[in-house]
């Protein structure tokens, strides 16, 4: 495929989707059959960011056609990058880059855009980043990409609302995460592999996202030691060479679908996961009552009947991931008994709790934690989506719910579902999507 003259390019809109669109669920039906999970967008986007460290022609597949993933290529693209989409390939020649800024205008619509800051001090030795927008939930600050970057050497400063490096030289250091960050531990990953000297990164994310780029870094000629484990050790090389990659299943995606088999008592089979990524979810659905058949890269739940109820305690992997909480405080809406809901990681990532709240479910928030009490049934109603999994929750309660729920500003869904609409679909759900 010729990257200068692309079959799709990264400009386009994702599937003609606009961002006034709703989804129309009708509920009360039960979902069966079998559905092919698309490739991680948390692992796509980390990885998308560092085909910037080496020059030349790089090749991504099974890239989930999402609007984040777009709108990261077009990052890449304002960087110099020509960047080319061919089904689920992605591929990038980053042999142009000669630019160091990623505008506001895009970098507001998605925090993953600051994944650019590191290879590009690393590389040009200067950056020129907006700071970060996205999902309009909590506080998540950026000081640790900065405190980090800072020990390597790098001087930022606050310009305007960007984050600006000049004159950069990244040199190995030591740097302890305060606390557990995926975000933060992939930016001084791809910073370190370039930067002179040896690198120890202490209590790093081990989540699969993390071990992915880890090792798709090492594809590329650098030289990281310890994956898996909460020490990484980065000796810095002079130069990378471009790769050829495959881009791990959505363990999200995969809970997602495997929280719809439970909430409507249905049987879905899912294609092309890895279970274990998304264990925790899988065994707290066994928990609450579900059949879970696991085999080499598929798994099967079926629901039985009404959900039993849980407690739920988000952690860092591989404990309960905060990106299920939603879905699964959907779950235990109609659970027989009380669930409790604690997310340890976003202290205040509970907007879906009003909205599940027009759909009929008993919840009470206090703080960090919410109560849970389930109900026989919810009931259709509008209701507005408010970030990409409190999308999904709330397409998973409308599922059951009596009559139809409209759920409006589902470009959030679209943020991070590829197809998720045409998907119930093919399992049974009655869902349209319209102009809001």
């Amino acid at each position: 495929m010729d990257v200068a003259s692309p079959q799709t390019t990264a400009a386009e809109t994702a599937s003609g989707k606009t961002p006034m669109d709703a989804l129309v669920i009708e509920g009360g039906r039960r979902l069966s059959g079998r559905v092919a999970i698309s490739g991680a967008k948390n692992a796509a986007l980390p990885v998308m960011a560092a085909t910037l460290l080496a020059p030349g022609v790089h090749r991504l597949r099974n890239v989930p056609d999402l609007l984040d993933t777009r709108t990261f290529a077009r990052v890449l693209e304002q960087l110099g990058a020509k960047v080319a989409f061919d089904g689920a390939l992605c591929t990038i020649d980053t042999s142009g880059v000669d630019k160091v800024e990623a505008p506001y205008e895009l970098v507001k619509t998605m925090r993953a855009s600051i994944y650019v800051l590191g290879p590009l001090l690393a590389r040009l030795g200067g950056a020129k980043v907006s700071l970060p927008g996205g999902c309009a939930w909590g506080p998540r600050p950026v000081n640790l990409h900065l405190t980090g970057l800072a020990a390597l050497g790098a001087q930022l400063d606050i310009e305007h609302g960007y984050i600006v490096g000049r004159d950069v030289k990244l040199r190995g250091a030591a740097f302890v995460f305060d606390v557990v960050s995926v975000g933060a531990t992939a930016q001084l990953m791809m910073a370190a592999v370039l930067a002179e000297g040896t690198t120890v990164l202490d209590n790093v994310a081990i989540e699969p996202d993390i071990t992915v780029l880890g090792d798709v870094l090492n594809a590329c000629g650098a030289r990281i030691e310890g994956l898996n484990t909460r020490r990484l050790v980065i000796h810095g090389v002079r130069e990378l060479r471009p790769i050829d990659t495959t881009i791990i299943p959505d363990r999200i995606e995969a809970g997602t679908f495997a929280a719809a088999a439970a909430i409507t008592g249905g049987s879905i089979t899912l294609e092309r996961v890895i279970p274990d990524h998304f264990e925790a979810a899988l065994r707290k659905l066994e928990e609450m009552g579900a059949t879970v058949v696991r085999e080499h890269d598929e798994v099967t739940i079926t629901g039985r009947g009404r959900p039993q109820a849980a407690d739920v305690t988000t952690a860092v992997f591989p404990g309960f991931p905060t990106d299920m909480q939603a879905q699964m405080m959907a779950v235990a809406a109609i659970a027989q008994g009380t669930s409790v809901i604690k997310d340890t990681i976003y202290l205040d990532r509970f907007s879906h709790v009003p909205e599940l709240g027009r759909l009929g479910a008993n919840i009470e928030l206090k703080g960090n934690v919410a109560v849970v009490k389930g109900v026989e049934r919810l009931q259709g109603a509008p209701v507005m989506a408010t970030d990409l999994r409190a999308s999904a929750a709330l397409a998973l309660g409308a599922l059951v719910a009596e009559g139809e729920t409209r759920i409006s500003r589902i470009y959030h869904l679209d943020r991070g579902y590829e197809s998720f609409d045409a998907k119930l679909t093919q399992l049974g759900a009655r869902v349209r999507r319209v102009q809001d």
